[in-house]
């Protein structure tokens, strides 16, 4: 469900984004840099949704570069799991469950 909101708001991001580049006489040159720029923004807060999303592009769009950083990139649940997992690769039963437990709870 997070992935199709993430879809859908990305997509009216690009939407707004085309609009606006179609409302104001621009050269080709422009829109095409204008839609490299969003597409970077919009892959740097792939992470976030709503309003965090939107500022967070916005922002990026701008080149603001006195907002704070992005936040760090945390890894979500089934990311670490997976590193933990391969991390542990090669342990079996309760050798596996302990380094993988150990791994989970790190930071």
């Amino acid at each position: 469900m997070s992935m199709r909101i993430s879809l859908l708001a990305a997509s009216a991001v690009l939407a707004l984004a085309t609009t606006a580049a179609f409302a104001a006489p621009q050269s080709s040159s422009t829109s095409t840099a204008h839609s490299t720029k969003l597409g970077q923004c919009s892959h740097a807060n792939a992470g976030k949704t709503g309003a965090d999303y939107k500022s967070a592009v916005s922002t990026c769009m701008k080149g603001d570069t006195s907002a704070p950083p992005a936040a760090s990139t945390k890894k979500t649940s089934q990311q670490k799991m997976a590193d933990c997992s391969h991390a542990a690769k090669g342990k079996t039963g309760a050798d596996y469950k302990s380094a993988v437990s150990t791994c989970m709870k790190g930071p």
